[in-house]
């Protein structure tokens, strides 16, 4: 064997263009005196203006978005080699095992790519023997179409679609039963991009428990849980009534649970309703009483006026209620039903007021000077001696609020 002489001069040519290019020099000499020629830069800023500042350093996002394209692009399998694997499996080429489907047809496949493809395939062909260089495998329950496609995925992880959307059930159960995750995971995108309907949802929900595949029985158990209604007169679930009672039990359950849960949102989305109008009745009434409104306010207020828009939505409705009330004859409890809003207004105000001695929504007086004031007074609520509240109040609308025509 021939070797290609390694000591083979440079050219002189080639060692000149190194030299310009580096222009390195050494010098043998004494150490001593080399280092003589050495000078240590004295100030800051020639030493900065010699070394370039040092780039930027890149952040934890982009250095993980790079990483994963970095990956993404070393990982790039041509159209050409999936084609090859496909004619591969399709010709059968050297094929040394024989697949043997439900009807006796045979699908010739090679032992060493499916078992690298699939460890439960190659704990399953080592145990069988090999007659004339064969090993013989038989699939039963599953249709010849669907295990080609299956086989063809082992080889180039392709399939056509029609096939798919076809066979995704026996897909699933294949995927799961020889373990091949990435076909598993097309088979349930499928399923959860629109192929469930109310035929089949109850059917697919025991197979999704079956092969390991949460998400998608959550998908399907949804599915029941909003069209109940529908899917329990279908064929599928009368199937799974007589066949697995206990399932039944359980999805009812899910029903009635979804459905107690669906009341209790709905009150709370009320009752967080009846709160706001509470609260913004409390802010409009605070804003009467003490800032005055366009027709409504204190004596010592300018008011607005009747054309100037008022930023409080509830303070239109809450003005007519108190014009009503200050003028109603009937201003007595369960006399009047907007009288008795008004005083539920008062009395909820007076035990959120946390400034009752100068509070100006309504006046709190004692029992001796009640009498000297003027005008048709009531009291309401009960006193609190563990805290400060507007509760006992004489509320005088005649005298504190002064409304124009």
């Amino acid at each position: 064997m021939a070797y290609m002489d390694l000591d083979t001069p440079w050219p002189s040519s080639i060692m000149e263009s190194f030299d310009r290019s580096f222009n390195i020099r050494i010098e043998e000499g004494n150490s001593a005196e080399t280092l003589d020629f050495v000078e240590i830069p004295n100030s800051s800023t020639c030493y900065n203006h010699d070394i370039p500042k040092p780039p930027l350093l890149p952040s934890k996002v982009c250095s993980k978005m790079k990483n994963h394209k970095g990956l993404a692009d070393s990982c790039c399998v041509p159209n050409e080699t999936k084609d090859a694997w496909d004619k591969l499996f399709k010709q059968g080429y050297g094929a040394d095992v024989h697949i043997i489907t439900e009807d006796g047809s045979i699908i010739a496949a090679h032992h060493v790519i499916l078992s690298i493809a699939s460890p439960v395939l190659r704990n399953s062909l080592q145990k069988l023997k090999v007659k004339n260089g064969i090993r013989y495998l038989k699939i039963s329950g599953i249709p010849y179409d669907a295990l080609c496609a299956f086989i063809r995925f082992l080889y180039s992880s392709c399939y056509e679609e029609g096939e798919m959307k076809k066979f995704v059930l026996h897909l699933l159960v294949l995927s799961h039963t020889y373990m091949i995750p990435s076909l598993k995971r097309v088979c349930i995108h499928l399923l959860e991009q629109g192929w469930l309907n109310k035929e089949n949802v109850v059917d697919v929900l025991q197979l999704a428990r079956s092969c390991d595949a949460p998400r998608l029985a959550l998908v399907c158990l949804r599915m029941v849980i909003r069209d109940f209604k529908s899917i329990s007169s279908t064929e599928g679930w009368k199937v799974m009534k007589c066949a697995n009672p206990a399932l039944e039990q359980e999805l009812l359950e899910s029903v009635v649970e979804a459905d107690t849960r669906k009341q209790e949102r709905l009150k709370k989305i009320e009752e967080r309703k009846v709160y706001l109008q509470l609260h913004e009745a409390m802010e409009a009434l605070l804003h009467i009483c003490r800032d005055g409104c366009r027709t409504i306010g204190p004596r010592d207020k300018v008011l607005k006026g009747s054309e100037e828009t008022c930023s409080f939505r509830a303070c239109k409705g809450l003005e007519t209620l108190i014009r009503h009330f200050s003028g109603c004859k009937t201003r007595v409890p369960g006399g009047c039903a907007h009288c008795k809003r008004m005083w539920q207004l008062l009395e909820l105000h007076s035990r959120m007021c946390n400034e009752p001695e100068y509070c100006k929504t309504f006046q709190g007086e004692n029992a001796a000077t009640k009498q000297e004031r003027r005008g048709k007074v009531e009291t309401f609520g009960k006193q609190n001696d563990s805290s400060k509240e507007c509760s006992r109040a004489i509320l005088i609308l005649p005298i504190k609020l002064f409304m124009t025509e």
